[in-house]
């Protein structure tokens, strides 16, 4: 069988076509336990799955080594017939009376039947590129199943966890001495379930689907954040542009990407590989609490594109995280200013009296007491 070879990725010609009919994923293997979709629906699979696939590799390639991602060297296991075959049709890691059996047959110690078979093992291992360029479950959905629960976590989503669960901490702990907004319990809520959602699924091992679910929340905060960087900055065109972007990004994953394929993935994919448990329905009902809010804050965000739109600026954030406006204080402070006018004028002319009456008894006395003293003969 001919072999085509891909950057850094080999893939059978037979493989290849079943990637071109659309029922291969990005490993490579053939996947045929996917469900039969309507015409339309399969054409638009069967078009963009191929076409994306490719262009992720040839995007992610170059990215990996601007981002220094290095392959180990690897030792070549020597082409032996015998220990091939055994390799392919028997077992990946004989037992000790196969290797004595196998150095008999080869001439061959067991020594370097054991070597063989290791460098064997490492040569049929992805590389870091690879992987790098390659994550099936990405793509195909199913893939977050296949084998559950037996799946490796990798580093990468082990520290990627990390970040996570104290990044919402820290905002969960924040937001009780941050300054008080509109949607203050809504955030309890949202910061609350998705420490949940981080923690059950890291034990529940849901770490590929909980991925997924991190990926599309993180797809839209750091342009909110930006926008904000540069309002705080007075960058208003600047401002102005991210926020229609955040917008954008924020309608298209929060609304369409996650009920349409993260939590259909979970609610749906998932039973073609498990039978429901307790964390079966712990996991989506936090889920259907995170696309609640997601509803929620869609309106928020549309009545401003709204104002944006229509009224030529957002004249106060629905979110805002701002305290009062100095416009906002100028009228409490004229009336400030014309109270305290009014009671320092109060004041004055009190003690403008208290001073009259003081000279007029202090003129009464004297007369008084001038009236008592006799006169002088």
């Amino acid at each position: 069988m001919t072999k085509t070879v891909w950057p850094h990725v080999t893939i059978s010609s037979c493989q290849q076509q079943s990637e071109r009919s659309g029922c291969c994923s990005l490993d490579g293997t053939v996947s045929g336990s996917h469900r039969p979709l309507g015409w339309f629906p399969g054409l638009l699979w069967r078009i963009n799955v191929p076409f994306l696939s490719r262009l992720f590799r040839l995007v992610a390639l170059p990215l990996s080594r601007v981002l220094g991602v290095k392959d180990r060297i690897r030792i070549r296991a020597p082409s032996i017939p015998k220990l091939e075959a055994f390799y392919k049709q028997n077992n990946r890691q004989p037992s000790q009376s196969e290797v004595v059996s196998l150095g008999k047959q080869c001439g061959l110690s067991q020594r370097k039947i054991q070597t063989w078979f290791r460098h064997r093992r490492n040569q049929d291992r992805p590389s870091n590129t690879r992987k790098f360029c390659e994550t099936p479950w990405f793509w195909d959905h199913r893939e977050c199943w296949r084998g559950y629960p037996k799946q490796p976590v990798a580093e990468a989503h082990y520290w990627y966890y990390v970040l996570e669960m104290g990044f919402y901490l820290s905002l969960l702990l924040c937001v009780s001495v941050d300054v008080k907004r509109k949607d203050f319990k809504e955030q309890v809520i949202h910061h609350i379930a998705t420490l949940f959602l981080i923690g059950f699924s890291y034990c529940a091992n849901y770490v590929r689907v909980g991925t997924l679910v991190m990926l599309v929340h993180d797809s839209s905060d750091f342009l909110l954040e930006s926008a904000k960087m540069f309002h705080y900055a007075v960058w208003t065109r600047t401002c102005d542009s991210l926020f229609v972007v955040f917008a954008l990004v924020f309608l298209v994953t929060r609304l369409v990407v996650f009920p349409g394929r993260v939590v259909h993935t979970t609610l749906v994919v998932s039973l073609e590989f498990f039978q429901p448990f307790f964390g079966y329905y712990f996991f989506n009902a936090l889920l259907l609490v995170l696309q609640a809010l997601h509803i929620f804050w869609a309106y928020l965000i549309l009545r401003m594109v709204y104002k944006f739109v229509f009224l030529g600026k957002v004249e106060r954030d629905e979110r805002s995280d701002e305290e009062s406006d100095d416009d906002e204080e100028e009228p409490e402070d004229d009336g400030d200013e014309c109270s305290w006018e009014q009671r320092k004028g109060a004041i004055n002319s009190k003690l403008a009296s208290l001073a009259n009456n003081c000279v007029l008894n202090n003129l009464t006395n004297q007369r008084s007491m001038n009236s008592r003293l006799p006169k002088a003969r």
